[in-house]
């Protein structure tokens, strides 16, 4: 009876992460033009002279000297994190689920209470930040690319490197350690671990939802999500691509090192909340159809395939 039960959770387990890394991977390609925007906006924040005046020029000056592979620039590094944070999220949040029922000597069918559910999905957050910090890292990287070449050069075509060579490039540089720059950014901003449709929560609240109303749900989850934890990303952000921007700025000079909280403050001081918030707008507009896109998605697959 256990054995059973445990290899339908197992299934079960397996088409979350099946269903959510597909919703994720249409999600991502839908917002990625509108994520390249964002970064791009945060990366100019501490400049004297800004390059983009706001979103719209962003993308217009993007297409018009990129095209619509600038505008799709740094795409495969939240491809591979859409999957990789689906299997670390559902994986991590069901099982500090049965961890904290098993601490509690609860049996493990039974609903989670409000404060299990809301404590396996900070933990299943946290971990997944983990997984998470490099793969934002190469994205952000990529995503600055054409602006970290100097103006002078900007219109000489040129083969810009991948993701796994500016992986390997990190690593060369800062060494291992490297790659979770930016970590306290992406832990504070966390992840939106709301999933559609109850899956995978296992609380007495726990209902079943119209398409319509998991879309709605997804959308204001979006915009609380994005309001409330803008300025750790905008940090994380210029903390993840000054070094590359700043060469362009002073090359020859070498740049002081930067920690998480130096870098908020000297957004703070340079412009206030308005520098912190560089690139919220496109955000929550983007936010509101990329969040009802996953949860769509996520339910129509789960009720097609079960």
């Amino acid at each position: 009876m256990s054995h059973s039960r445990d290899e339908q959770a197992a299934v079960r387990a397996a088409k979350d992460i099946a269903y959510g890394s597909a919703a994720g991977i249409a999600s991502k390609i839908f917002e990625h033009p509108f994520d390249l925007t964002k970064v791009r906006l945060q990366s100019q924040v501490l400049d004297a002279e800004a390059r983009f005046s706001g979103p719209i020029d962003c993308l217009t000056k993007t297409w018009r000297n990129e095209g619509i592979r600038g505008l799709y620039r740094g795409l495969p590094a939240p491809i591979v994190g859409a999957m990789a944070e689906n299997a670390s999220l559902f994986l991590s949040y069901r099982e500090l689920q049965e961890l904290l029922k098993r601490v509690n000597r609860q049996s493990i069918d039974e609903p989670s209470s409000m404060s299990q559910v809301a404590l396996s999905a900070a933990g299943a957050g946290a971990i997944t930040s983990l997984v998470l910090t490099p793969i934002e890292l190469v994205k952000c990287k990529m995503q600055v690319q054409m602006l970290t070449i100097p103006a002078a050069a900007s219109g000489i075509p040129q083969q810009l490197p991948g993701p796994f060579a500016v992986f390997m490039s990190v690593v060369r540089n800062t060494g291992i350690r490297g790659l979770w720059l930016g970590q306290m950014g992406t832990f504070i901003r966390g992840r939106k671990t709301t999933t559609p449709n109850g899956a995978g929560l296992t609380s007495a609240s726990a209902k079943e939802l119209q398409l319509w109303e998991s879309a709605f749900s997804g959308a204001c989850a979006g915009v609380s999500f994005n309001l409330v934890c803008f300025p750790a990303d905008t940090t994380k952000s210029l903390l993840q691509t000054e070094e590359d921007l700043r060469k362009v700025v002073s090359p020859g000079k070498p740049a002081p090192k930067s920690t998480f909280m130096s870098t908020f403050m000297s957004i703070y001081r340079a412009q206030g909340l308005k520098g912190l918030y560089a690139g919220c707008g496109i955000t929550i507009a983007r936010s509101i159809p990329s969040s009802a896109i996953i949860f769509l998605i996520y339910d129509s697959l789960s009720k097609r395939f079960g």
